[in-house]
């Protein structure tokens, strides 16, 4: 086997027997995206290559073999380089890391070196692991695709490069399913690490808001993001999280309570736990602009069926699968977050001026209030300037209670829901809930975008655990018709993760058999 397939923890555990070097894993990670990648996204970059993946914006190589010659180094003198030793990674361009190119996938920041490193990042670094780059996303995290990037060719699905990777995250889950580097770090705000997990095959998790330090990160939402592990198996996503997981004085979000070891319980089983089925999330809600109507659907037979059968197995491993638990607010995830994530976006984006660093226009200006404007015009794509309209709008005095006190009022009540549904004293007293992660496959590429409605409705099973700020972990559960990767959700409550993690094990040790486990991405295929 090629060592860039190996998983983050086989990987490790032959660095630290010195069997493998982590310069000899280290090379072989760039071979492969030398060989699967092509060329790396840059401003105004042609966007119609349809046979390679283009995860990365930047390739860090030369940075990376220092790194693996570092952990080499403190082997041979006896020492333990970390949990993480020799694994190459990649990081979502949305992270800080000092004297590296951070663009958020944005023309406004495409001249910015971090002078500093974030939390999660240096967190990996001290762990033994070795960043091999940036990689792609919507530009500032908005979207649900990866086509916004202002940096092109953006990422593909590496099991049909005709269809997206999904979004924001969608680059790293590229790269994880293609062997370009065993994890990845993403962030969540609305799904970005859950739905291009499940669109991509990989692993994807979601923590407990506040578990993982936001310090570094370039801010969509503050009351929502989330950065978390993405990994090719639940084991290697409990290790990522241990390693990146706990509290951090540079961020007054961030839990105080210490992390658990996320490993100690994996191999437990599922015996006795209570898991959810709920008939709010076997359907997809929207607004019918025709009619004037709230429409539902079900949700595809084979998206609804793969929950059913991870149901059956979680229940032949012990688990007692409680119906029809009721999650009435769900349906209003996504008008909420529509609402929540545009005030905070716009908040968010006012730093970005042309004055303290990225982005500068070329024209002269009349004045400082010209600068900005013309700064900005040019330097944001159509994403940020639609979400700074939409949420100066519905946080004006004559708006914000109609529009966004109700739509923190929503959360409230979505709160709500898992509340009840995980309350040891309630009814259901569930240990988790069991849901599709994704109302459809991975779109192809071109097929939505432009529609910023309905592509944001691919996150409407996703959604609800940002506004309750729960945990909440995706994983492979088959392939669709047309072989491209299936999607199923565990949701929990709120430091949660060793269980839902425990879940994820006992669900993937019941299908290591599955004859869909031994199929590969099709950028894979001649590798």
């Amino acid at each position: 086997m090629h060592l860039a397939d190996l998983s983050a923890h086989q990987l490790a555990e032959l660095v630290k027997k010195k069997e493998v070097s982590a310069l000899e894993a280290t090379e072989a990670a760039l071979e492969r995206v030398r060989a699967v990648d092509g060329e790396p996204g840059r401003l105004d970059g042609p966007a119609d290559d349809v046979e390679k993946v283009h995860a990365f914006i930047t390739v860090t190589d030369e940075r990376a073999r220092q790194q693996a010659k570092d952990i080499d180094a403190r082997l041979a003198k006896g020492e333990v380089p970390g949990p993480l030793a020799g694994v190459p990674y990649t990081v979502k361009d949305i992270f800080a890391v000092k004297d590296v190119l951070t663009t958020a996938a944005s023309r406004i920041l495409s001249n910015f070196v971090a002078p500093y490193t974030a939390t999660p990042v240096a967190r990996m670094d001290a762990a033994g692991a070795v960043m091999l780059g940036k990689v792609n996303l919507d530009e500032f995290t908005y979207g649900s695709s990866n086509e916004s990037s202002a940096y092109q060719p953006a990422a593909r699905n590496p099991w049909n490069p005709a269809h997206v990777p999904g979004g924001s995250s969608g680059g790293s889950a590229a790269a994880v399913a293609a062997g370009e580097g065993a994890l990845s770090l993403g962030t969540d705000t609305a799904g970005s690490i859950r739905q291009p997990a499940a669109f991509c095959g990989i692993v994807g998790m979601k923590p407990t808001y506040g578990r993982v330090s936001r310090y570094g990160l370039i801010a969509f939402g503050s009351s929502l993001d989330c950065p978390g592990p993405m990994a090719r198996n639940v084991r290697d996503t409990a290790l990522m999280l241990n390693a990146i997981a706990g509290p951090d004085p540079r961020d007054s979000t961030a839990a105080a309570t210490p992390a658990s070891d996320y490993t100690a319980a994996l191999e437990e089983g599922v015996k006795g736990l209570r898991i959810g089925l709920s008939p709010d999330y076997d359907k997809i809600t929207f607004f019918n602009a025709e009619t004037g109507e709230i429409d539902s659907q079900p949700l595809p037979k084979e998206i609804a069926a793969a929950v059913l059968r991870a149901a059956d197995k979680l229940s032949d491993a012990g688990a007692r699968i409680i119906e029809n638990v009721p999650m009435p607010h769900t349906r209003y995830g996504i008008p909420a977050y529509f609402v929540i994530s545009r005030v905070e976006a716009a908040s968010n984006l006012h730093r970005f001026d042309g004055v303290k660093y990225g982005y500068r226009t070329a024209l002269k200006p009349k004045d400082l209030r010209d600068l900005y404007r013309k700064t900005r015009a040019e330097g944001f794509g159509p994403q940020p300037k639609l979400r700074i309209l939409m949420g100066m709008y519905v946080s004006a005095a004559q708006y914000s209670e109609q529009y966004y006190h109700r739509a923190l009022q929503v959360r409230s009540l979505i709160r709500g829901d898992f509340d009840t549904a995980f309350d040891a004293n309630g009814t259901h007293k569930l240990d988790a809930l069991l849901t599709a992660t994704t109302p459809t496959t991975a779109f192809p590429v071109g097929d939505i975008y432009g529609d910023s409605v309905l592509m944001q409705y691919a996150d409407q099973l996703a959604v609800p655990a940002n506004h309750a700020g729960v945990p909440a972990i995706s994983l492979p559960a088959g392939l669709s018709g047309d072989k491209l990767p299936l999607g199923i959700q565990l949701v929990g409550p709120d430091f949660s993760e060793a269980t839902l993690l425990r879940t994820a094990r006992a669900y993937e040790a019941a299908t290591e058999g599955d004859a869909w486990r031994s199929e590969r991405p099709q950028v894979l295929a001649n590798i």
